[in-house]
């Protein structure tokens, strides 16, 4: 067995994978992201997705949700497309409607407030959404056993927690780092897809390489900040960052914000003061060309 390529985070990786801005740059030259999520219970999770996605920098986010709490993600900000979904459940018929409406996407972002779904309608949606080349960020209730062939070897990233993996790859993790970097490059290997495990080391691997990062804060276990770290993903990746890049880049970002909201209010913070702290922590890394 070849041994993998193993890596940690810092800012120097941070910095060669977050890409330069042109200075002649204009509106749609970097990167348009979807989110698809929400439910009756969970308005917030989208929302706090696209933040995540739109403090990247990317020009346009649109939040595709059920039209019931469609007009309360609206309120929510006037920074967003909202595209009402007509049926609550995420459908092939649903996917099908919102890639009619929402042209041009360079990359979905699924799953974030969903509540419960039928796997095998997520994964057939998956499916519709996966055309054109395009790459997804599945997080949430999405991540399901059937999503994996929708979207094995389309340059997709997954980003569960540790009862998230177990359930998408029907596998045990153990507690100790070293067995656990073990078990996700495995199953991304297997899976063809990048996987972020999110942890208080959060681990990424491609099935070829490994990364470590270690940028948190105790302050994070608040809900929404695994949102916002789907957003902050799916925006690199409409970004043109390749897929294992993007996703440590987003979990270093996403960390360096954490650490920063928690450094200005203690451990007291909520997801969107993380969005809050997303720019600054950037800021090192922009440059022009």
């Amino acid at each position: 067995m070849v041994a993998l390529e193993r890596i940690i985070i810092d800012a120097d990786f941070v910095s060669r994978a977050v890409p330069p801005r042109r200075r002649d740059a204009h509106k749609g030259m970097n990167g348009t992201v979807c989110v698809v999520g929400g439910s009756r219970l969970y308005h917030g999770a989208p929302f706090l997705c696209a933040s995540g996605a739109m403090r990247v920098g990317v020009d346009l986010v649109y939040v595709a949700v059920p039209a019931q709490i469609a007009g309360a993600v609206r309120s929510l900000s006037p920074d967003f497309i909202v595209v009402p979904l007509p049926d609550a459940k995420l459908t092939r018929g649903n996917a099908s409607k919102l890639l009619a409406w929402v042209r041009g996407a360079d990359v979905f972002a699924v799953g974030p407030g969903l509540g419960a779904q039928k796997p095998d309608a997520v994964a057939q949606a998956l499916n519709q959404m996966k055309g054109d080349g395009r790459s997804l960020v599945v997080d949430a209730d999405a991540l399901r056993e059937q999503s994996i062939p929708s979207i094995r070897g389309t340059g997709s990233v997954v980003t569960p927690h540790a009862r998230e993996f177990e359930r998408l790859f029907g596998v045990n993790l153990p507690d100790g780092r070293e067995g656990r970097a073990g078990v996700v490059a495995a199953q991304a290997k297997k899976g063809g897809v990048t996987v972020l495990l999110k942890g208080p080391t959060d681990i990424v691997s491609d099935g070829e390489r490994v990364a470590f990062n270690e940028t948190h804060s105790p302050a994070m276990t608040v809900g929404g900040t695994g949102d916002v770290l789907t957003g902050v993903t799916a925006g690199l990746l409409a970004k043109k960052v390749p897929p294992f890049e993007a996703a440590c880049a987003a979990a270093y970002i996403n960390g360096a914000a954490g650490v920063a909201a928690a450094k200005r209010l203690g451990l007291h913070i909520t997801a969107s003061d993380v969005v809050d702290e997303i720019a600054n922590a950037m800021k090192p890394f922009d440059r022009l060309e």
